[in-house]
């Protein structure tokens, strides 16, 4: 079997770790500063704060914001639950707006609509590796004295206009497992805001700035050191590895010409943590049509976040919302491997096993994204 993701581990990180394991120092400790620091740099911020992973990160600088009840923060229900589940454990409360098909990305031209006197945030999500329209949701931002919080779990080294990811205002990388830049668990915060990582760190790690002496009230999300020399060990080849994903993107793009392939807005650079098709009407046959191929894969994400029964308690009326397109792309997308450790062999059985299971569509009719533009209008429902 083709696995959807295959993490990648080689001699480097396995020396890395022993290094830390025989320092007898394994706690957050040097690993995870120099870390910190090369993540920083790498993305162009002033400071990179690490955790034990990345959705109490995103509660950590919604907390360091000084978010809360009574407050509300945009944001998307196509994404994985923590995006919208660390808005509840603050105490906030999620307002959804749509996404466009084009980038599966929050749709700027609503959120305008959406704030109110108790917004404090908007909160996109870069999907897949693809960033969101960060321009005039930034510009909205601006104009109503709003935090704009990056949810960039899946894209680490995404660009949009050359800035990378990480570089809009406060943002959140996961280092789970399977993503681009992994450390087995661990999440990353940045920002170029002094006072909100000195809140960062100092929640982290039970409000201390010294040991024993309690500032503020904080918790335990640090960090190992044994995680921080994973993450040092494949920063070097982070961008490597992320030239053959687009590779193998560009690969399967052009042998699957006809199908409903994801598009990349002029002005960003997508990073392809997942490589996400859409099959309409048809997804659970070619999923299985492709694991009898001997191709993984794996929808994200099935059910919407507006959707889940848990959030039914906290946002009453949530599952009657008209989110058209997260609905309708929730029913469609079927992620396939794209991941660097695929071979040229790999790539044309999964071509071929989707030619032979897939129905393609008319382009020239159906709803698929629009041309790689970058304009925002042009591809808007």
């Amino acid at each position: 079997m083709i696995p959807i993701s295959k993490p990648d581990i080689g001699p480097a990180e396995e020396d890395a770790v022993l290094d830390v394991l025989r320092s007898g120092m394994v706690a957050m400790g040097r690993k995870t500063a120099e870390f910190e620091a090369a993540w920083a740099g790498y993305c162009g911020v002033r400071h990179a704060v690490m955790m034990s992973n990345g959705t109490v990160t995103t509660e950590a600088i919604l907390r360091g914001l000084g978010i809360g009840p009574g407050d509300e923060v945009i944001t998307v229900s196509f994404s994985f639950n923590a995006t919208v589940s660390t808005i509840l454990q603050v105490g906030a409360t999620p307002v959804f707006v749509d996404i466009r098909d084009d980038d599966f990305t929050m749709d700027p031209g609503l959120v305008e609509a959406a704030v109110t006197p108790r917004t404090k945030a908007i909160m996109p999500v870069h999907l897949y590796g693809l960033m969101a329209d960060m321009d005039p949701l930034a510009d909205i931002a601006r104009r109503h004295g709003l935090h704009l919080v990056e949810d960039a779990a899946q894209a680490h080294g995404a660009t949009y206009h050359g800035r990378k990811a990480g570089s809009f205002g406060p943002a959140m990388f996961s280092l789970y497992a399977t993503k681009n830049l992994m450390t087995g668990e661990g999440g990353m915060a940045t920002t170029d805001d002094d006072e909100l990582a000195d809140r960062l760190r100092l929640y982290r790690n039970h409000g201390m700035r010294r040991r024993y002496y309690h500032d503020e009230l904080g918790t335990n999300f640090k960090p190992t050191d044994l995680a921080a020399a994973l993450g040092l060990a494949q920063l070097p080849r982070l961008d490597e590895r992320t030239e053959a994903r687009r590779r193998n993107a560009e690969r399967l793009s052009a042998g699957l010409a006809g199908y409903l392939t994801p598009r990349v807005p002029a002005g960003r650079e997508h990073v392809w943590h997942q490589y996400t098709m859409r099959f309409p009407g048809e997804r659970q046959r070619v999923a299985d049509g492709l694991a009898e191929r001997g191709v993984g894969s794996l929808i994200y994400y099935p059910v919407p976040i507006h959707r889940q029964a848990y959030l039914q308690r906290y946002v009453p009326g949530a599952a009657d919302l008209d989110l058209p397109v997260t609905d309708r792309l929730a029913d469609e997308v079927l992620s396939i491997p794209v991941h660097p450790k695929l071979s040229e062999d790999d790539l044309a059985t999964i071509i071929r096993a989707v030619r032979e299971v897939a129905t393609p569509v008319d382009t020239a009719t159906a709803a698929v994204p629009g041309p790689a533009t970058g304009s925002a209008e042009g591809s808007r429902r």
